[in-house]
């Protein structure tokens, strides 16, 4: 049904140089069976699976698709053939249309016979699609959620949904990039049953990469294991996964133990939200906890639990309703819903790492580490306030810009935009750091993030996913925060280099004294890097412990997580 024959690619970076991300690669897949794809970060997997999507022009060799052929050379035209046979989810993809969920659908399969996405009849397509639209919903198991708006879907719902449009093109092939990476075990474990009811109700032939080992083994008929852009071995699921993890580093012995020392106030936090159509959706009540310094504290509870929320109110990135939010610093308590100088210390000593986090596309990695620096030095808020003086900025005003230093750049751009202003005005304010200056802040963190000191040099979009994450963390790690906010970000590493960054992290923060609170949906993390976890459901603390062990397990069984059991 798919056959590969001697596939190879090349990028050439800016500098000239050439990185070969496949190398003579051939396999075949059969028609109805799961063929799964491993291999860690940078190894060829996300490449390969655009080349067989059509959107990778390949450099040598064939793929075959049903009766639809492609080789190196060939226009475009053939691989927009194969565009029409194959539907692909990439990770970290969230493009939706700001519509309901069936409407999303409903345009998807508008789009299929009359060729035109974002002029959707829906008179029209509801009478010819309704049914069709309803049937692809119950296969993902969001019928419950029809009516609700993507854009306020937890972000296991939106991957669904994802799904659900690329059902709806009837492709004779499903590639999925990472399909579950983001979700909580529950969502997980729905989306995987999805593709399993998908395969078997639909015998749609799929293609599932996942650096994950528990998701191979519920998933898979069979593995190829990629490595450096070549097939290194293939086989049997359980086979595959053991020869994959053989190489992970041992778990660091160092033992993350807090102090008694209160850092962060959470008070009476009360936070309501509604949806446009359906009413309350979500209601944050009666949170209360402290963190104390070196704390390693998860929040862990099932997509949609109020997870994100309660940590960008952390961030200061939302306001609660009700309630507040403190931090102690320097021996002084603010809390970071007040604007003014006091929210200025906290955010400088503050990191956050968002889960659908974006480098700067076209900027070098040394460039970025430079604004980041320069965002986050120890003399910021001093020197800021000086050139907010000269221009006429009150320090409510400049503290509101630096609240957007802490946002993904698109939604601070967005910000900026809307009252008329350029994201330049972020560089005069917070001037970026001295080249040299730079390298040398960054030395030790690269290298217990195992990244090499020459990617200073790249562009963000020649880094490999896993590079990405990295590089990203080291972004937020440079300026030696106090605190230290994870929003899910390394949902996108394998669990080899996994295992390196929470090593690395456990080492940062004892060596610097970093509190960290983090959402987190991997389980094994959890368990080797916290002290604590906080276990939340429908907005509200159901548990807090530090018997991390059992809280997690506890968590497991909440959320049915057969493939974390192993029962298939």
């Amino acid at each position: 049904m798919i056959k590969v024959e001697n596939v190879s690619k090349d990028y050439e970076l800016d500098d000239g140089t050439k990185i070969k991300a496949l190398n003579d690669v051939s396999f075949e897949v059969e028609e109805g069976e799961i063929l799964g794809i491993m291999g860690k970060s940078g190894s060829g997997k996300t490449t390969l699976l655009r080349a067989l999507r059509g959107v990778e022009h390949i450099d040598a060799g064939s793929i075959t698709v049903d009766d639809t052929s492609v080789e190196a050379g060939a226009s475009q035209f053939y691989y927009n053939n194969l565009k029409k046979v194959t539907a692909i989810h990439l990770q970290r993809s969230f493009g939706l249309w700001p519509e309901t969920v069936r409407e999303n659908v409903l345009r998807k399969l508008y789009a299929r016979r009359y060729f035109d996405e974002g002029d959707t009849n829906f008179e029209i397509a509801e009478s010819e699609f309704g049914q069709e639209a309803d049937e692809i919903l119950e296969l993902v198991s969001l019928t419950n959620k029809s009516n609700h708006y993507a854009s306020v879907l937890s972000g296991g719902e939106k991957q669904r949904l994802i799904m659900a449009r690329q059902l709806a093109k009837q492709p004779k092939a499903l590639l999925l990039d990472e399909p579950a990476t983001m979700a909580c075990p529950k969502t997980k474990q729905e989306i995987l049953d999805a593709v399993k009811k998908i395969n078997e109700e639909l015998n749609i032939t799929v293609i599932v990469v996942s650096h994950l080992p528990d998701v191979q083994k519920y998933l898979a008929d069979r593995v190829i294991l990629l490595e450096d852009g070549e097939i290194v071995d293939e086989g049997a699921p359980e086979e595959i996964c053991d020869k994959f993890m053989q190489d992970m580093e041992p778990i660091s012995d160092i033992e993350n133990i807090s102090t008694d020392e209160d850092k962060i106030k959470v008070n009476d936090v009360f936070k309501r939200f509604y949806l446009l159509t359906g009413g309350e959706v979500l209601q944050i009540e009666d949170i209360n906890f402290k963190v104390q310094k070196e704390n390693i504290l998860s929040l862990i509870g099932p997509s949609g639990a109020g997870k994100t929320v309660l940590l960008r109110m952390l961030g200061g990135l939302d306001d609660p309703d009700e309630g507040e939010v403190l931090y102690d610093v320097d021996g002084e308590w603010n809390d970071i819903d007040i604007p003014g100088m006091g929210r200025m210390k906290i955010r400088s000593k503050l990191g956050f790492m968002h889960q659908e986090f974006a480098l700067t596309h076209y900027a070098t990695v040394l460039d970025q580490l430079a604004t980041r620096l320069g965002y986050k030095n120890q003399d910021i808020v001093k020197d800021a306030q000086k050139r907010a003086k000269n221009i006429g900025l009150s320090e409510e005003l400049l503290d509101s810009f630096y609240l957007l230093t802490d946002l993904p750049e698109t939604e601070a751009k967005e910000r900026l935009r809307q009252i008329g202003l350029d994201a330049e005005i972020l560089n005069d304010l917070f001037p970026k750091f001295p080249e040299t200056a730079t390298k040398e802040a960054v030395k030790d963190i690269f290298e217990s993030l195992d990244l090499d000191l020459d990617i200073l040099y790249r562009k963000s979009y020649e880094l490999s996913g896993g590079q990405k994450v990295r590089v990203m963390l080291a972004l937020i790690l440079i300026s030696r925060p106090q605190f230290l906010l994870l929003d899910e970000p390394f949902g996108d590493l394998d669990p080899v280099t996994l295992r390196t960054v929470t090593n690395a992290l456990k080492n940062i923060s004892k060596t610097y004294g970093i509190t960290i609170v983090m959402v987190s949906h991997n389980t094994d993390f959890i368990k080797e890097l916290s002290n604590r976890a906080i276990f939340m459901d429908n907005g509200k603390i159901i548990d807090d412990s530090e018997d991390i062990d059992q809280i997690v397990d506890n968590f497991i069984d909440f959320c049915h997580a057969d493939y974390l059991k192993g029962d298939n």
